[in-house]
């Protein structure tokens, strides 16, 4: 006597499904965990709001002041010639009669015009601009003392916390003015777990930066990518 083929006791077998081509997956589940969150808050009182280090420009500024001397020094002796009875120099009296004869519209004038607009241009951005993007201002504990931290000393110390999360492979750390992206490769664990455990740490280590401004924090974890 055969069974019912419709019994009520017969429950359906979950579905494999075969992972598609290209899935970096594999038998370790997800391939990519990745997460954002806002800027951490730091100091509330004034003292922690620290502008950008200003920077000294000291080759664009010795740049400029040897052109000005050598500019300088030249027309000076030239006129002390004049005055002492010999000719002028050859190029002071081109460059005179090229600018006595030459019109306004002639392609060497415009060229000319436009290179000094640009280098005045580019002066005026030196000197309205403070610089040393890459030294990150350090929250203010003392009114006489100002720190600042490299950009690359911070991406290390981080990228060194980061290591000591169990799970973790490798990790590259990128830190921006208002952004810290990092991006690890995770070979063992679950990579939502491995990725929580980078929020806390990285978290833990910005705020150990004593940054006047706290950045970003972007985590990404995925698996290592297949050989061969």
């Amino acid at each position: 006597m055969s069974e019912p083929q419709g019994s009520e006791n017969t429950r359906k077998l979950p579905v494999l499904e075969k992972p598609e081509k290209g899935d970096d997956a594999g038998a370790l589940g997800q391939s990519a965990s990745a997460a954002a969150y806002e800027p951490l808050n730091t100091v509330d009182d004034e003292d922690g709001r620290q502008g950008r280090f200003w920077s000294a420009r000291r080759i664009p500024a010795g740049i400029l002041a040897f052109l000005l001397l050598v500019a300088a020094g030249a027309f000076l002796y030239d006129v002390v010639a004049v005055r002492a009875g010999r000719s002028a120099l050859r190029w002071r009296t081109w460059l005179a009669q090229q600018l006595a004869e030459r019109p306004l519209d002639d392609t060497v004038v415009l060229v000319g015009a436009g290179i000094a607009a640009a280098v005045g241009l580019w002066l005026i951005v030196l000197a309205a601009t403070p610089g040393l993007r890459d030294v990150l201002p350090m929250r203010r504990t003392h009114a006489d003392v100002r720190a600042g931290l490299h950009r690359g000393a911070a991406a290390m110390a981080l990228r060194d916390r980061a290591m000591e999360v169990a799970g973790v492979q490798s990790v590259r750390v990128r830190m921006k003015r208002r952004k810290v992206d990092v991006r690890a490769v995770s070979h063992f664990r679950e990579l939502d777990d491995v990725r929580a455990d980078l929020d806390t740490t990285l978290a833990e280590g910005i705020k150990g930066l004593g940054l006047a401004r706290s950045p970003a924090l972007s985590v990404r974890v995925a698996r290592p990518g297949r050989k061969g």
